[in-house]
């Protein structure tokens, strides 16, 4: 199976805990497990101001993810990020491989 190199990246609402910023993390990183992903990188990147507000919120918690996945793998998070109350924004993007070697 080919995989590709992804990124992703949500933004939480500013009223979540670091408890549910943490759960939500271990869950997504368990479902690209779970489906095939390999090398997750998880970043926190912290409190920031929205340049526009998103349903009444200005400012966000962002995260982003990097990691080796297939296109079915992108439909779930998708699926699984959109119906979640706690994310106001997200964004997947394949990147260029960045490594010389490819990982299958």
């Amino acid at each position: 199976m080919f995989l590709n190199y992804y990124e992703t990246i949500y933004i939480l609402k500013p009223d979540v805990t670091d408890d549910i910023n943490l759960s939500l993390v271990n869950l997504y990183k368990k479902l690209i497990k779970q489906n095939g992903g390999r090398n997750i990188i998880v970043q926190h990147r912290g409190r920031r101001h929205l340049s526009y507000n998103i349903t009444h919120y200005y400012d966000g918690i962002y995260v982003q993810m990097n990691y080796y996945a297939n296109g079915f793998l992108i439909k779930v998070l998708d699926k699984s990020m959109r119906f979640n109350e706690n994310i106001i924004r997200y964004l997947t993007i394949k990147q260029k491989d960045p490594s010389p070697l490819n990982i299958y």
